[in-house]
């Protein structure tokens, strides 16, 4: 990649530490993350980075590191854990850096310099994701609400902000069949799609992502419901229809060990409930 002589090699970078970490963790940290500029000619105005040690001995990798990334304007995340500082804020500047580098290809794809069709590289990622926190269930609370508009795109583009956000899934809405839809890494191909009333792959906007399809519409269910479920059944995250407000929503697991939970702005038709209830798989 062609580097810009016009732009900063170094960026701005805020690190909060939270926990027993060591003298160096957040320099160290510091260091790493505003050399980032180096490796991309658009440019990086600032970064914020999270240190956070958990206090449970059982824990092997007790160490999460997260950062955001303002990439001319767009946000790029990652995050990353380890059974050291050092080892966690190396693989958070390697996620980074392999984030930065997709969010710069696509830029260059749109303005036309260089086109070519997406590359989907699930094989190199870490076959372990992050961890929650071994939080017992009769301690997790919902720490964090997000509801923002489920803006329509592709499943293409989904994939995308999904990597680039380093998330583990993404809801959105699929551009063609206006169904809220969760894209989220699993099944045979390393990418799975689950729809709220599920469609075929003809119906859908055309995508190159090579993504298996759930034949089986989400459950209704009340919050609380949908968090006895997703104990039971020790999964990272639930895409249920909320029975109260009839919306598409998902809870997961925080890395902390407690539950965030997105529901979409609005009262779009499309995320209603279906007359069938299931559960992805």
């Amino acid at each position: 990649m062609t580097n810009r002589t016009d732009l900063p090699q170094t960026i701005d970078v805020d690190v909060a530490t939270h926990g027993r970490l060591p003298n160096d963790a957040a320099e160290y940290a510091r260091s790493k993350v505003a050399d980032l500029g180096r490796f991309t000619h658009r440019p990086l105005a600032h970064a914020r980075v999270r240190l956070t040690r958990h206090s449970d001995p059982a824990v092997e990798r007790p160490i999460v590191a997260q950062a955001n990334v303002d990439m001319d304007g767009r946000l790029v995340r990652a995050q990353a854990d380890g059974a050291t500082a050092h080892e966690a804020i190396d693989q958070l500047e390697a996620r980074l850096r392999r984030n930065i580098a997709r969010a710069a290809d696509h830029w260059e794809a749109r303005r036309g310099q260089r086109p070519r069709p997406p590359e989907w590289r699930h094989q190199s990622e870490p076959t372990q994701r992050q961890n929650y926190f071994p939080r017992p269930a009769a301690e997790r609370r919902i720490v964090r609400r997000k509801s923002f508009t489920l803006k329509p795109c592709t499943v293409d583009v989904a994939a995308l902000e999904m990597d680039l956000l380093d998330y583990d899934f993404h809801l959105f809405t699929e551009e063609r069949t206006g169904i809220a839809t969760v894209l989220y890494r699993g099944g045979q191909t390393g990418y799975r799609l689950a729809q709220v009333a599920p469609t075929s792959a003809d119906e859908l906007a055309p995508f190159a992502l090579p993504a298996t399809i759930s034949p089986q519409p989400v459950p209704c269910l009340t919050v609380g419901e949908a968090k006895e479920r997703l104990g039971l059944l020790d999964l990272p995250f639930l895409f249920y229809v909320d029975a109260a407000e009839g919306r598409a929503s998902v809870l997961y697991h925080r890395y902390d060990g407690h539950y965030g939970l997105i529901t979409p702005a609005g009262e779009e038709s499309a995320v209603r409930a279906p007359s069938e209830t299931g559960e992805q798989s």
